[in-house]
């Protein structure tokens, strides 16, 4: 009797003990957790793109500049290094998950801040920091390749660059339809996402169309599940934009992405590094990444060019006599944006003038006008262009590793993916 009393009061004390201890390292973490955001917050009074949202307590915002540029790395070397003494082996996959996001972010604010200072980091060193994955470079042969496919598939004996952007060309949104096009898509898409997932009652979102933007479109997240979504008209939008910029910046895209890690991980676990999105770090990898791939589980298969041509085409007042080869064309294409990387890897480094990589592109069948605003863009982002393509790349091998051809399966995969606080390097 009284071995098994001892036995009964060890087995309790061990439990006490290891929860006591769980406790301790959440209380820790949520410590460190709290300090990451008024860091991110910091970097934010020297360069405001950082913070790309913020919704936790005003009072942790910064009047003014707090913390020097140096303060901010010695800082988030001391929560990094605070962090790895946090003991999670043996923990909830999601508590592990946990620790990795914040290193991970920390690492990233430590590199930017860097960056602020003038120092100097290659383009892959940026990516690797910042966004926690690295673009492989592409062969001269692997463009060529893609060129070739095109030309064998587009009729005509023009130059290449003329019948394809003679085709595109057959497929631009009259701007007075702008508007009434892209609603329609993004209705659609917003009805296809909550056939997979219940939203937050209370999201919402309001659309803008903008000028003068180094982007596209843009989802600026306010929290509490509202998004202003803004569409950029400097240049002619095409039919294929509509669903791509509906999915991308609004459903299953960049809005529920928000909405699903402010109310799952912010306001139900109390996590509060899901109160702020620093912009240039490993969440935009899987903020973009998901956002480019979010449109294959809303439009499984053919579905999506099914709605174009029943839907948008006659709401734009465009003939579908060539739309499947637009479509095929249009796909080809899309590959090229790899070697883009490359373009701007090299321009970073300093291995080409702005003008060399505008004649790239060009030679990548982008019109000149495109050229300069996508020079544009990577001249204001760097590295960032990286966590479009090689983000959805990783997080499409990933649903495809656990749910293979199956599309509920793909969708169950995808949205908890969105409800999770994973980095690049968590999906390989």
């Amino acid at each position: 009797m009284k071995r098994k009393t001892v036995l009964l009061i060890t087995v309790m004390f061990c439990l006490f003990s290891a929860c006591n201890s769980s406790k301790q390292d959440n209380s820790d973490m949520d410590k460190i957790a709290e300090k990451y955001v008024k860091l991110v917050l910091n970097v934010g009074s020297h360069d405001p793109v950082f913070v790309d949202a913020y919704y936790g307590p005003e009072e942790w915002k910064p009047d003014s500049i707090e913390l020097s540029l140096d303060e901010i790395i010695q800082t988030a070397i001391k929560l990094k290094n605070e962090l790895a003494s946090i003991d999670v082996s043996g923990r909830e996959k999601i508590i592990r998950e946990r620790k990795h996001f914040l290193t991970k972010q920390l690492i990233a604010v430590e590199t930017y801040t860097e960056l602020l200072q003038g120092k100097k980091k290659t383009f892959d060193e940026q990516s690797e920091k910042l966004y926690d994955a690295v673009s492989p470079p592409c062969s001269e042969q692997f463009a060529d390749s893609i060129l070739t496919e095109l030309d064998k598939l587009l009729p005509g004996d023009g130059d290449l660059y003329s019948r394809y952007n003679s085709l595109v060309n057959e497929f631009i949104i009259p701007e007075n339809k702008v508007s009434e096009v892209f609603d329609a898509a993004i209705n659609e898409c917003r009805r296809r996402t909550k056939e997979h997932i219940n939203l937050p009652e209370n999201e919402n979102f309001t659309t803008e169309y903008v000028t003068d933007k180094v982007w596209g479109a843009y989802n600026w997240y306010k929290g509490n599940s509202y998004s202003l979504i803004q569409i950029n008209t400097d240049l002619p939008k095409k039919i294929l934009d509509a669903v791509g910029l509906a999915s991308h910046e609004g459903y299953p895209g960049h809005h529920v992405y928000n909405s699903l890690l402010e109310t799952k991980l912010y306001h139900d676990k109390g996590w509060v590094e899901y109160s702020v999105y620093a912009l240039f770090s490993p969440q935009s990898l899987i903020a973009e990444g998901s956002a480019n791939y979010g449109v294959e589980i809303i439009f499984p298969g053919n579905e999506r060019h099914k709605f174009e041509k029943e839907v948008l085409f006659p709401l734009a007042g465009l003939d579908t006599t060539n739309a499947d080869l637009y479509f095929k064309a249009s796909e080809i294409a899309g590959k090229l944006t790899y070697v883009r990387n490359d373009i701007a890897r090299d321009l970073m480094d300093g291995k080409i003038s702005e003008e060399e990589a505008v004649d790239k592109m060009v030679k990548l069948l982008s019109t000149r006008e495109r050229a300069e605003k996508s020079l544009g863009f990577i001249k204001a982002n760097g590295s960032y262009v990286i966590t479009y393509n090689i983000g959805q790349d990783l997080i499409r091998n990933y649903i495809n590793r656990l749910a293979g051809k199956d599309d509920q399966k793909k969708a169950d995969v995808f949205f908890d993916l969105l409800s999770r606080p994973l980095t690049g390097s968590d999906l390989l």
